[in-house]
């Protein structure tokens, strides 16, 4: 049996930042991959996402401008060539990750990694492992979550995955889900001239969002002819063949050429053997943590997988957190501090620190500051001249900032 200082489960952007900082410690570091370098970030979400949505502003930016009658004419994208490119910088980052573990001497592993007690486990790959540990970290992150009913098939009624592999743009799309990854997905094919259907069960799109920007984004979609249904429930979709039919829990029924299926996430704990280490979970899997990350003695869960915050950079933050954690460079509990997060697009929403709402429900004194985007003379000179950014106060002390409207990321 092989043995490690620590050993990290999963290679996504926080396993990945915690292997490299510990060897960077000087300690014996494993890292167990059984899929691809990177997690769903690099390979089937973000990354790829952007990708699409970087090499199609251009597009965006002339749509503005034809708006307002200063241009006209189209342009098409080459659908193919931006699946190729998007396959070979995955590709290349893949060496390169696998490079920089060479080069700082983690042991990669390939397989699928089960505990078979509080410091061993066994890995199954080409070959079996057996390995102890002093420490553990857990970073396996999150995949797709699928209600009955809302299955995707593959061919009409889609994943994320599915949709960034589709070879020419939908005539139309309904998007079930109205969080990060169906807003980006639908703002995407809508550059391409697809047409919206957007449906959310909340009582808002983008409901982990502010209120009032929340409220604003609406507006603002609705301008580009989107489609929006809030507090609807879908009852069931059904792909009749040359369309996909999504019916509403009302009996509102919706037909597109292609669906869209973002409806949440769920923890990868399938098979990580967590009860022979006496690690607990909560909810629908999540692994359960203390103050410090901890899941069991010398065993850390970070990133997706702990439920806490599904971002990659802040897996990144927990993994390194975790590392130092476990050779004591700090006694503190783990903070996540105001971790900024955005929804990308021609529309944006970008938020840091605190909400209004969430201050109030908290027992904090409010006050709110705003500034109408509209006013601003760069959104004006982009052709965007719509948002709001709002600054939330608690005794005069910035607790939080969040903005809708064009370049909101960049805040």
């Amino acid at each position: 049996m092989s043995h490690f200082d620590i050993i990290v489960i999963g290679a996504g952007p926080g396993g990945y930042a915690a292997a490299l900082l510990a060897s960077q410690r000087g300690k014996t570091v494993a890292l167990i991959e059984k899929e691809h370098l990177g997690g769903t970030c690099l390979n089937w979400g973000c990354i790829p996402t952007k990708l699409y949505l970087g090499a199609t502003a251009p597009l965006e930016g002339l749509l503005a401008q034809s708006r307002l009658r200063l241009c006209s004419g189209s342009i098409e994208i080459d659908m193919p060539a931006l699946k190729k490119r998007k396959g070979a910088f995955v590709s290349a980052t893949h060496k390169a990750m696998s490079s920089r573990l060479e080069k700082d001497g983690v042991t990669l592993i390939r397989g699928a990694a089960e505990l078979t007690g509080a410091t061993t486990l066994r890995v199954a790959g080409e070959s079996v492992h057996e390995l102890s540990f002093s420490w553990l970290i857990i970073a396996t992150g999150s995949s797709s979550n699928w209600f009955p009913g809302l299955e995707p098939d593959h061919e009409r009624i889609l994943d994320s995955t599915d949709l960034l592999d589709l070879e020419e743009a939908p005539e139309s799309l309904a998007v079930i889900g109205a969080g990060a990854i169906g807003l980006e997905m639908a703002d995407f094919w809508n550059r391409l001239g697809t047409r919206i259907d957007l449906v959310e069960a909340a009582p808002r799109i983008a409901p982990a969002e502010d209120e009032e920007i929340a409220q604003t984004l609406h507006g603002m979609l609705k301008r580009r002819k989107w489609n929006i249904f809030t507090g609807k429930r879908v009852a069931g979709i059904v792909n009749e063949g040359d369309a996909v039919l999504t019916r509403l829990e009302d009996g509102t029924e919706i037909r597109t050429a292609k669906a869209l299926v973002a409806v949440g996430r769920k923890p990868n704990t399938a098979g990580l053997g967590l009860e022979n280490a006496g690690i607990s979970t909560r909810g629908a899997g999540w692994v359960a943590t203390d103050d410090c990350l901890l899941a069991a003695p010398s065993i850390y869960a970070i990133g997706d997988v702990n439920g806490r915050t599904l971002l990659a950079h802040a897996a990144e933050h927990q993994g390194h957190y975790a590392v130092r954690h476990a050779l004591g460079e700090t006694k503190a509990p783990y903070e996540t501090g105001p971790m900024p997060g955005c929804i990308y697009g021609s529309i944006e929403v970008m938020r840091a620190g605190a909400t209004a709402a969430e201050l109030a429900a908290a027992g904090s004194p409010v006050q709110v500051s705003r500034a109408n985007l509209g006013a601003n003379p760069i959104s004006q000179a982009h052709g965007q001249a719509q948002g709001l950014v709002k600054a939330v106060w608690s005794d005069g002390v910035l607790r939080g900032v969040s903005a809708v409207g064009y370049g909101a990321s960049h805040l």
